[in-house]
């Protein structure tokens, strides 16, 4: 089974532009996600996908390999399948490019997903991890979601899910961290679909396969360090590099 992970690499981010290209440490923040994406060993190859000269040069000039975008992508994922459509792959990762502090073991549990007679049904997985803050539980910046009992994503969204109607029963909070695994056939029939509703509305794009009925495995992980959506994730990140 052949395994690579794509980092997409958007220079114009909204929240934070530039943000991937900040410096954390001795590194920017493109170059820490990919280094310790292949640092895990997990992944015949890796590729950072992105629209940036700057982003591309970034990691050539390191030694790493990127791909320059051809279209316009609405999502991270269709940047992905244009770069892969003609690669020999069985299963693909979506790194995020904001995500510095990437690990082997969350992404090594994430792959275990695909193995033995349960995992041959499992199309698409992805990372979450238990949210206590009651501050970041609130903040829209990070996604919440909800899982059955098999682990199966039943909703994601931004806003507080589930939402605390009697505030005696105690709820677990999940935060959807942004790291996906995929079937590259299922990554392909992603891209013929058209936005949905809901992902148009809550701006999460992982929201099209539940609309269009294909399960997200979850996987519960560690804390993954700080995923940088704005300058003040940056100094957290700064921080917790220190």
């Amino acid at each position: 089974m052949k395994i690579a992970a794509f980092i997409p690499a958007r220079y114009a981010a909204t929240r934070f532009p530039a943000k991937l290209m900040q410096q954390l440490g001795d590194k920017t923040v493109i170059l820490h996600t990919y280094d310790n994406t292949v640092a895990t060993g997990l992944f015949d190859a890796v590729y950072v996908v992105t629209d940036s000269e700057i982003i591309f040069k970034e990691i050539t000039s390191h030694g790493g390999q990127a791909i320059m975008s051809i279209k316009l992508h609405e999502s991270g994922s269709d940047r992905i399948a244009e770069a892969a459509a003609n690669m020999e792959i069985d299963i693909i990762v979506n790194v995020q490019g904001d995500e510095p502090f990437v690990q082997r073991g969350p992404l090594e549990k994430l792959l275990a997903t695909f193995t033995g007679v349960d995992g041959e049904k499992v199309k698409v997985a992805s990372l979450m991890q238990v949210l206590e803050d009651p501050a970041l539980i609130q903040d829209s910046n990070y996604v919440k979601v909800a899982v059955d009992r098999n682990m199966n994503a039943l909703f994601f969204s931004r806003s507080v899910i589930p939402y605390p109607r009697d505030s005696s029963i105690a709820s677990t909070y999940y935060e959807h961290i942004g790291v996906y695994a995929f079937r590259k056939e299922s990554l392909m029939q992603f891209t013929k679909w058209p936005i949905t509703p809901l992902e148009a509305a809550e701006k999460i794009e992982c929201l099209r396969y539940l609309e269009y009925g294909i399960p997200l495995r979850m996987v519960v992980t560690t804390y993954m360090g700080v995923e940088i959506d704005t300058p003040e994730d940056l100094i957290k990140a700064a921080a917790l590099l220190k």
